[in-house]
């Protein structure tokens, strides 16, 4: 049975549209996006895209600038009053789409019900610390965390804010759907939701009673095109006024055409390797398949053959032809926290044979090394150059690329021995990601929760904690440079290239301000005058 929603007026205007002044349609903008979001509830998951869509939507109580610099958003100010209790006031007279007032009460609900409904990739990791929210009057809230939290800000430029009377009363299991229909998609944002076809558009509109700068555009559309050169002939034949994640081999070529522009930037996000340290990993084996008497990547001398192996400035030179850069630790220099004494990581084949055969593997062994292939730019190109770098030291790595929506439910599962996927440094400070991805996957202290794989050292467990709740910050930098240390020493992670993105546009038509963390987003695309 074909669904039929009943259409606005402004998307009736759409389909007559040689009917429309050209002024009124000058006022639509269609991007070509690579992925979209998983559902339309922006607490269902943590990753990139969904809530790149979803900030059109719903605002977050702090926000990321174009540089992650934390700015106010549905809270105005913050301070934290006692150790363990900040205090953000609320922006007055904002409204929901339905035309309801913003209030503390959804603040408490949108950080409460966070745990309840978080699917893969959990958006719990930015509400963690969060003990109990007190409201104190409409516009005033105290969050009590479980030990003082001076990254509390940084975390929520996450936190979405969703409506207490629009979601009230939904469960994991019927969240999605009430969100998808429209039902309870009501935001804060500077678009109200239409509808959204999942791998296919999601369709915005201007909210005109949105309590900032008024959008250009009346509406939008963010098409998913996950074949780059679908994307590219869209952008050419005038379908889409603007792409992402433009394929680096395209981007000379596009700078040449009189009709387009193109914009680059080197983003915070980090193509890294994530190794199987469990006793019995699901993916590792002897060459001819049968099984090995012991996990041989617990061996750190096996970890650093792996690192030898992997030649960084060949990925970011020609693998990813120029739109990267080598990294030496997982986050990049702009990241607070990163550790300036760490050298370059450099090839080194002989040495690497040499570590596997005393490590008793001089023939090496097979892994499945599964990367994603549709997620940021370079992704499937870099993992497959990679397979072919292991393969020199005798190493068979099995690629293995996968849509981002086939790899990282596996992987959140722990069925991947091998896995290379990017991570940005989203809330700019490596506590962030060290606390994510690196502690020891520990429930009850909500860290680790990236930490599949078995990676435990209570050395670097303890810097990241004391990281947690160190208000002076320039103590709580050392501690995290201490952090990234032993990450480039143990190697549970081997950290790659910087991702660099660049996007194509109508010259004509719009312009667009680059951000680091990669979002793409209708408010930072303006029209040409």
């Amino acid at each position: 049975m074909k669904l039929i929603f009943p259409l606005r007026p402004l998307a009736l205007a759409v389909l007559l549209g040689a009917f429309v002044p050209g002024a009124a349609l000058a006022q639509n903008l269609t991007i070509g996006v690579r992925a979209g979001p998983d559902s339309i509830d922006p607490h269902f998951t943590a990753t990139g895209t969904h809530a790149e869509a979803l900030k059109h939507v719903f605002d977050t109580l702090t926000w990321s600038g174009d540089k992650l610099q934390i700015e106010p958003r549905l809270a105005t100010s913050w301070k934290a009053i006692e150790p363990a209790v900040w205090e953000f006031k609320l922006r007055p007279g904002v409204k929901f789409h339905d035309g309801s007032d913003f209030t503390a009460e959804d603040v408490k609900f949108s950080i409460e019900r966070i745990p309840t409904v978080a699917g893969p990739n959990p958006t719990t990791i930015y509400v963690r610390r969060v003990k109990e929210v007190k409201i104190i009057d409409p516009l005033t809230v105290h969050i009590v965390t479980d030990g003082p939290a001076p990254n509390l800000p940084n975390d929520f430029i996450r936190l979405f804010i969703v409506s207490h009377k629009a979601a009230a009363g939904l469960t994991k299991d019927n969240a999605n759907e009430a969100f998808n229909s429209g039902k309870a998609a009501v935001g804060t944002g500077p678009y109200k939701y239409v509808s959204w076809t999942p791998k296919d558009q999601l369709v915005l509109e201007r909210f005109d009673g949105y309590w900032g700068p008024k959008e250009p555009w009346a509406r939008v559309v963010r098409k998913e095109l996950p074949n780059d050169a679908a994307r590219l002939a869209q952008l050419k034949a005038g379908q889409v006024d603007l792409i992402t994640r433009v394929p680096a081999t395209d981007v000379a070529t596009l700078k040449r055409d009189p009709k387009l522009a193109v914009a680059t930037i080197e983003t915070v996000y980090v193509f890294n390797i994530e190794l199987d340290l469990r006793d019995k990993p699901p993916q590792v084996s002897a060459k001819d398949g049968s099984p090995l008497p012991k996990n041989p990547i617990q061996d750190p001398r096996v970890r650093e053959a792996i690192d030898l192996a992997i030649d960084r400035p060949a990925l970011a030179e020609i693998a990813m032809e120029g739109l990267g850069s080598p990294v030496n630790q997982l986050v990049t220099p702009t990241i607070a926290g990163y550790n300036k004494s760490l050298p370059p990581l450099k090839p080194d084949l002989a040495k690497a044979k040499k570590l596997l055969e005393e490590a008793g593997y001089p023939n090496g062994f097979r892994v499945t090394f599964s990367f994603t292939s549709d997620r940021l730019p370079g992704d499937r190109q870099v993992g497959t150059s990679i397979a072919q770098m292991l393969a020199r030291i005798g190493i068979d790595a099995q690629a293995n690329a996968q849509p981002a929506s086939v790899f990282f439910p596996a992987r959140s599962r722990g069925e991947l021995s091998m896995a290379m996927s990017g991570w940005g440094t989203l809330t700019g400070e490596a506590n962030y990601t060290l606390s994510s991805v690196v502690h020891s996957n520990d429930p009850a202290k909500k860290l680790g929760a990236f930490n599949v794989l078995g990676y435990v050292n209570p050395v670097i467990d303890k810097l990241i904690e004391d990281a947690g709740i160190e208000m002076d910050e320039a103590k709580r930098n050392d501690l995290l440079a201490q952090a990234n240390a032993i990450v480039a020493k143990d190697r549970p992670r081997l950290p790659i290239v910087a991702v660099g993105s660049a996007w194509a546009m109508q010259k004509d038509k719009v312009t667009i301000a680059p951000r680091i963390d990669e979002d793409t987003l209708a408010m930072d695309i303006k029209p040409v005058k």
